[in-house]
């Protein structure tokens, strides 16, 4: 850097300017007081290494603060965080920020430095790709407006994260490279105009005038292609060698600068080659791929940005309820209770349940379900959704980041942040032929040089580029991500990095049944009372006592207590055993409910004859009773999800075995696998025993797939190598899953399996393409049977090659 210029941001210095900072014993010139500053807290902070490590001069330090914050403190106002803050804990909270100013990798390693090194801070996380930030705080020990005024403190600017400002950013991503792009292909056309003639022309037919200005044009018109198109690969190159790593575009970069400048050497002296038509040619070459490559990747990670669009800015809020007048509000001012209006055709601003009208809702954004769904009076609906046909009075029940749509959204931000072992993988072997590339390249170099040295150049320059490993690196990430949203487009969410290559080797497939098989929707079809109590008191006895639990069973006991108009005690002390039951007090006596065996333990004597006689029917049997003896038995039962047997079938046929694990009586269980034609299929289970039997399939280096909806099931989800969740299930059993099925349809199931095992071949097939071509195209290229443009378009080729075969996946998962 000159000495005239800032050592931070790299503007000239004025001449009555004389700052400096004192930077491990050099002192360093800055233009202004600001980058002083700037460069003074780096170097408080211990943080010397971002000036070692950066490849690009950052955005100019500002004194003043952008529009956006010019109140920081407003920020740490609880209304004004709804839409990006979120609580992790207690008192712990997380922000989603979009950076501004972000130039290199060092940028982020900084950042991620400086913000972490602030007190309070228990997390920050920064992507490079999206300039996306998720920083965690503790709120008693640091307020988000300091951690802000710290990034600003280094030169850069914080903001809400918003899908608009993401995609302001993939716009201008598409539009330089459209640029460089069409540079590079008018460059390439011209020079191939002054080109041509010596490819056709006879000796001695072009004078060696003629022949010197057609270098010079070429020169002139290959130059931009090279400083402004060719840009990137020398800046990303420049960086890896930097941070003592080899990348992709270190060899490209050298293939095209080698070529470049001894061409230029060749114009200049006039004695020797010029290769100015194969520099554009393969620059062109390689952005094309580049290019398509960049729309693939944007076009799959839209999805994320799809869910974030999908809520309105503003909804129809009724003052009250029935008779109120509706206000036009911003939906981040609806709050838990309040009561809305959704006219046909308008998307549902947040969660709640129908309290007037009947409609149907579009959710094919959030299930990939296509056909609408009825929706009447105390029916829940998703915010995201359209409402179709009539208008909707609705009850808010969630709002923000509480909402369905928000949990996909961060469940499918999680998939993205993490890189599979696959992937890691292929990096890994991508990384050592890269070295092999450029042994291979300078010894072919040194033999050529030895027997013929006009051909050594183009020679080196061809093994270079030909087998740079683009298609390599790109065959497994970009598969996965176009899986990953076709599966979304089908109601399948991944929500690990590793699902889609363990889901398509799966070999064992073990089921839960209630909430899973079936739809998880109880009704009361039988009440015993026992000891002459009262079928309403009995009922009420049991609702009140269920009141707590989210499960299919408390909600069939509720719902018939409110139809029957049955009143509700109050229960002390009530807790849950988690797979048996619910105990709790009331007016001095202990109640049980849930399992028969679960309740007999209080009752302490055996299990009635007629509830005993109800289990052998094959219903689920629950069961109350006091301190005092037995009070009473219900007997529900759920229907069956009306794919589930073509579902099994689909499974069965494909060679996978199938079990069923459930908590049900097994009496249930088992007629439940006689329908199904399953012959592994075992009742009575609590949780531990689902975990053991699951590890005990384990052992045979089977890879198995639980499939499962509640509480109960989250151990065993998180012991199996695949975990697959129904949408409709509970947030603990989501959060533990791979996968979430968003749609009611159990047969989503077979259809992700199905592009799974596409995913997987095709990653196979891109892989064997990338070594197939790259083994073939080194020796052809040692050998001097391939010239620099025919090595750019065999290696975009081959990069465009594994894009296009992985876009297949995206034909039949249309949302």
């Amino acid at each position: 850097m000159p000495e005239h210029d800032c050592y931070h941001c790299g503007l000239p210095i004025p001449d009555e300017v004389d700052l400096a900072v004192d930077i491990e014993g050099t002192r360093h010139q800055m233009c202004c007081t600001g980058c002083q500053a700037v460069a003074q807290s780096i170097v408080s902070s211990g943080l010397i290494d971002y000036y070692k490590r950066r490849d690009a001069m950052p955005e100019q330090a500002r004194e003043a603060m952008p529009d956006e914050l010019k109140d920081l403190g407003l920020f740490d106002h609880p209304d004004f965080q709804q839409g990006f803050v979120k609580p992790i804990g207690e008192h712990e909270r997380e922000a989603a920020l979009i950076l501004e100013g972000i130039t290199c990798s060092a940028c982020i390693w900084l950042n991620e430095q400086h913000v972490a090194h602030q007190p309070g801070v228990t997390a920050v996380d920064i992507n490079y790709a999206t300039r996306r930030a998720r920083v965690r705080w503790d709120e008693r020990r640091i307020k988000l407006s300091d951690i802000l005024a710290a990034i600003q403190a280094i030169g850069y600017r914080a903001y809400p994260y918003d899908a608009a400002r993401s995609e302001q950013i993939s716009q201008r991503e598409r539009r330089s490279a459209l640029w460089r792009l069409f540079v590079a292909g008018f460059g390439m056309m011209q020079v191939m105009m002054y080109a041509f003639p010596a490819y056709i022309a006879a000796d001695g037919e072009i004078t060696p005038d003629i022949e010197v200005m057609m270098r010079w044009a070429s020169l002139i018109l290959t130059a931009p292609v090279v400083l402004y198109s060719a840009a990137p690969f020398f800046s990303h190159a420049f960086r890896d060698v930097r941070l003592r790593r080899l990348g992709m575009d270190v060899p490209v970069a050298l293939g095209i600068g080698a070529a470049f400048i001894a061409s230029c050497w060749a114009t200049f002296t006039r004695q020797g080659e010029v290769y100015f038509d194969s520099v554009t040619m393969f620059v062109f070459f390689l952005l094309c791929g580049r290019y398509v490559e960049m729309l693939a990747r944007q076009k799959a990670v839209r999805g994320v940005e799809e869910l974030g669009k999908a809520l309105p800015a503003f909804a129809e809020r009724l003052a009250a309820w029935p008779a109120g007048e509706g206000e036009r509000v911003p939906v981040s001012q609806l709050q838990p209770g309040d009561v809305i209006r959704v006219k046909p055709g308008e998307t549902v601003p947040a969660d709640g349940v129908v309290i007037d009208g009947e409609s149907e809702a579009n959710e094919a954004l959030l299930t990939g379900e296509s056909r609408p769904v009825p929706k009447r009076p105390g029916a829940e609906i998703t915010g995201g959704t359209v409402n179709v046909s009539s208008p909707l009075c609705l009850r808010v029940s969630r709002t923000g980041e509480h909402t369905r749509l928000a949990a996909i959204r961060q469940l499918m931000e999680r998939a993205s942040a993490e890189k599979p072992r696959v992937v890691q993988q292929a990096d890994r072997v991508a990384a050592y032929f890269i070295i092999a590339l450029l042994v291979l390249a300078c010894v072919t170099a040194g033999w050529w040089y030895w027997h013929d040295p006009d051909r050594a150049l183009w020679v080196f320059v061809s093994v270079l580029v030909v087998s740079c490993p683009c298609a390599l690196s790109l065959a497994t990430p970009v598969a996965l991500t176009v899986a990953t949203d076709a599966l979304a487009r089908m109601g399948v969410l991944v929500t690990r990095g590793h699902a889609i290559e363990a889901l398509a080797r799966a070999e064992h497939f073990v089921f839960d049944n209630t909430g899973t098989l079936t739809y998880g929707e109880m009704r009361l079809e039988t009440l015993h009372s026992l000891r002459h109590a009262s079928p309403a008191s009995v009922l009420g006895l049991a609702a009140a006592l269920e009141q707590g639990p989210e499960h299919a069973i408390a909600r069939a006991l509720r719902l018939r207590a409110v139809e029957e108009g049955v009143a509700l005690p109050a229960f002390r002390a009530v807790t849950a055993t988690t797979g048996q039951g619910v105990a709790g007090e009331f007016d001095g006596q202990q109640y049980r409910i849930g399992r028969p065996a679960f309740a007999a333990g209080l009752a302490g004597t055996p299990v009635p004859e007629v509830l005993q006689q109800a289990e052998q029917g094959g219903g689920t049997v629950i069961a109350l009773a006091s301190s005092a003896g037995w009070l009473g038995g219900f007997v529900l039962s759920d229907g069956l999800r009306e794919d589930c047997e073509a579902t099994f079938d689909v499974l069965r046929a494909q060679g996978l075995k199938l079990s069923i694990f459930s908590g049900d009586t097994p009496s249930t269980v088992e007629a439940m696998g006689r329908r199904l034609g399953v012959s592994h299929a075992l009742g009575g289970m609590t949780p531990e025993g689902k975990h053991a039997g699951l590890r005990q399939l384990q052992q045979g280096d089977a890879v198995i797939a639980m499939v499962g909806d509640g509480v109960n099931d989250a151990p065993v989800l998180a012991q199996a190598q695949v975990s697959v969740a129904m949408g409709g299930g509970t947030d603990l059993a989501r959060n533990q899953a791979d996968i979430v099925l968003l749609s009611a349809r159990l047969g989503a199931l077979a259809d992700g399996l199905a592009l799974s095992r596409r995913a997987l071949t095709i990653i196979r097939q891109n892989l064997w393409w990338s070594f197939v071509y790259n083994f073939t195209a080194v020796p052809l290229a040692m050998s001097g049977l391939v010239t620099p443009w025919m090595a750019g378009i065999g290696m975009s080729a081959s990069s465009l090659f594994v894009v296009l075969n992985a876009l297949r996946l995206q034909r039949g998962a249309k949302r």
